[in-house]
Parts: C-alpha cells; sequence; structure tokens
C-alpha cells in the first residue's frame, strides 16, 4: 500500500461520513446497465445480452468487484470471475457483475474510497487500512508466525476466531465494511541481493515492507531497515538499487518479475506471514438487499473463496518452479533457522495483544495449530 494511504483514507472517510449523515455510503445503481468497459476488465457486456435476449430479464441489481491486481493470472482474478460466474447464474440474470482487474486503480486505498462512495460494490483489500480508521485490532493479521500452515490458517479464519474479526470490523466501522469471506495472497518470503538464513543476516540491510507496524517492528528487530515503496515501483527501486530486498508471496513477485532483478534474485523461504485478504462490502448497503438477494450474493462468496484459494495454493508450486526456471536461487524452508526468526516475532505478538485487548484470539489462534 502507497504510503500516501492515510491522506486518502481520510478523504474516503470524510466522504463516508457525509455520506453517513444522508442514511449510510451511496449504494451502487440498481437499474442503469453496467458502463462500457475499460481495458483489463471482465464485464457481463457480451454475456448479459445473449441472456437478456433469451429470457428478457432486466436485472434489478449491477454489481462492480475489484482488486488492485492487474494481472489476468493473479489469483484474484479467478476468484472475482467466479463470483460474476456463480451469482449470475444463481440470480438468473437479476445480477449483473462487472469485474475491475487493477483498472478502478491499483492503490488498495483508491478501492477502499470507492467502496465507501457507492462506485465499487465489493473489493479486495488488504486488513492494514483498517488501523487508520479506529479498528487497530486487525493488525493482529499482519503478525508474522502467527499461522503455521495454510490448513491452520484455514482452520481459524473459517471458524470462531474469522467469525469474531467480522464482528469487531463490523461494529468498529459501524457496518461501513462488512467481511464477506477471507481470501489469501499465499505465504510471504523475502527476497533480496543476498541470500539469509537467520535474522542477523539482514543486518543493514534495507527491505521493502507493509505498512503495519508490527511488521516493520518485527524486520527492524531482525536488524533491516524497513522501507516503503510502493507496488507499481518496486520493479524499478529493486532493478536500481534502491532498496536492497523485499517480501512477498511467490505469484506476487513472479507476475511482476522482482526475480529477475539484481536486488530480488535470492529468494529465501521464510515463510512468515501466511496473508488474510478481506472482501468486503458495505455492510448497510448489503443489509438493505432483500434476503433472495443476499442468498444469491452469499452463494457466489463461498463459491469465489473456495476458487481464490485453490489458485493461490496451486500457483505457490507453479510460480516456484517459475522463478527457479527463470534463473532465481532459492534457499528452501528447511535451510532456514525459522526458530531464529520465531523467537523474535512471539514478543512482537504478545504484546500487540496485551495493547489492542486480543490475548484471548491470539490464544485461540495457537491452540488451533
Amino acid at each position: 500500500m502507497k504510503k500516501t494511504v492515510s491522506l486518502v483514507l481520510a478523504g474516503a472517510m470524510v466522504a463516508a461520513s457525509l455520506a453517513g449523515c444522508g442514511g449510510g455510503a451511496a449504494a451502487p445503481a440498481t437499474t442503469a446497465a453496467p458502463a462500457a468497459p475499460a481495458a483489463g476488465e471482465t464485464t457481463a457486456a457480451a454475456a448479459a445480452a445473449e441472456t437478456t435476449a433469451a429470457s428478457s430479464v432486466t436485472p434489478e441489481l449491477n454489481l462492480i468487484i475489484a482488486s488492485n491486481q492487474t494481472s489476468l493470472e493473479n489469483p484474484y482474478s479467478f476468484g472475482m470471475d467466479k463470483f460474476k460466474e456463480v451469482v449470475e447464474e444463481k440470480s438468473g440474470g437479476k445480477i449483473a457483475v462487472t469485474v475491475h482487474k487493477g483498472t478502478l486503480g491499483e492503490n488498495e486505498s483508491e478501492l477502499i474510497e470507492k467502496l465507501e462512495m457507492g462506485a465499487a460494490s465489493m473489493v479486495v483489500a488488504s486488513p492494514g487500512f483498517m488501523t487508520s480508521i479506529g479498528v487497530p485490532e486487525v493488525d493482529i493479521f499482519s503478525l508474522n508466525y502467527l499461522f503455521d500452515s495454510f490448513d491452520h490458517w484455514e482452520k481459524c479464519l473459517d471458524g470462531d476466531f474469522g467469525n469474531k474479526m467480522k464482528e469487531i470490523v463490523k461494529e468498529k466501522t459501524g457496518n461501513n465494511f462488512r467481511i464477506m469471506d477471507y481470501w489469501t495472497s499465499s505465504v510471504r518470503d523475502y527476497y533480496g541481493k543476498k541470500a539469509i538464513t537467520k535474522p542477523e543476516d539482514l543486518k543493514g540491510l534495507t527491505i521493502r515492507t507493509q505498512s503495519s507496524q508490527v511488521q516493520q517492528d518485527f524486520w527492524k528487530a531482525c536488524g533491516a531497515i524497513p522501507t516503503s515503496v510502493a507496488w507499481g515501483e518496486l520493479y524499478q527501486a529493486l532493478q536500481q538499487g534502491v532498496v536492497d530486498s523485499a517480501e512477498n508471496d511467490y505469484t506476487s513477485f513472479m507476475l511482476k518479475e522482482h526475480h529477475k532483478t539484481p536486488n530480488g534474485h535470492y529468494i529465501c523461504e521464510t515463510h512468515h506471514d501466511y496473508t488474510t485478504r478481506l472482501l468486503l462490502m458495505n455492510g448497510n448497503y448489503y443489509d438493505s438487499l432483500t434476503d433472495e438477494q443476499k442468498g444469491w450474493i452469499d452463494e457466489a462468496v463461498v463459491a469465489c473463496t473456495e476458487e481464490e484459494r485453490q489458485v493461490v495454493y496451486k500457483m505457490f508450486k507453479e510460480s516456484k518452479e517459475k522463478v527457479i526456471a527463470d534463473g532465481a536461487e532459492v534457499t528452501n524452508f528447511e535451510d532456514m533457522d525459522i526458530d531464529a526468526f520465531k523467537a523474535l516475532a512471539l514478543p512482537i505478538q504478545d504484546k500487540f495483544a496485551a495493547d489492542n485487548n486480543m490475548t484471548a484470539e491470539l490464544e485461540m489462534i495457537r491452540a488451533a495449530k
């Protein structure tokens, strides 16, 4: 997320506050046909035309779903396409969906603003932005070594912990944000200009990290220097030596070819962050829908979440094979001193939980391992 996110979000929250005086965020148009697609969109234009001609069904809802990822191979793309497919099928054409793949903005803060203003119906976003709007509890998702496998992550997010976080977000945001389900962008690893196996190997290295404070605290504890670089500018920063290293999942940096830069050549499987991404709607808008419309949307959410996760898991292996084939050098998880990294992460977890009254939630996660 760009370092200007707080400014953008501040503007978005003012807009949301004004909208709230009139009864909540503006809802997407429910009768007008979707706007002409921009490059990179997947829309119902051609398919809906055929469906309407055959069945004479006029959509009663036109929904817009968006992510900040431009690649059609990104797991988000498959998940959003599945939502469109299922909700249009289940509703018999009464709901039409336009999918935006980076075309509403590559900055997640832009998508959040669009959701607040009613210019998007559903978006995929990292949880971190909520820390700046009064929901510090969501930074629990940013704690490194919180989860130790995809199975552990699913067990927690699809269980009591995930439900508790949905309740916290709904309450703290006045239902302006409703977590429809939990997606992932896989597990994140270090990549940089030199190989590492233990925390002290990072001493003095600049590393592009997420903006979360707990993330930055972890990398500082390793001896690294956290640095903010916009995702869209990171390839050039690695290529030109502006930053020494970064951290992300195989698929994300493979699609951006970061591993082909001098400062992205060495990939070391720290597996420090099994990521959580939120599929969000405006809860007040969702509550305004009929039970039938909610049912169609809920079915599609279940289907698209399963699709997105399965694509993530499949692409983890394929993306790793691709970067190795491209010449990158990988240090496998088994060859890393993971215990040394975890030893730095656990005190940060404990402090965060104590400071945010989330000790029970942290223990819930640890007990599920």
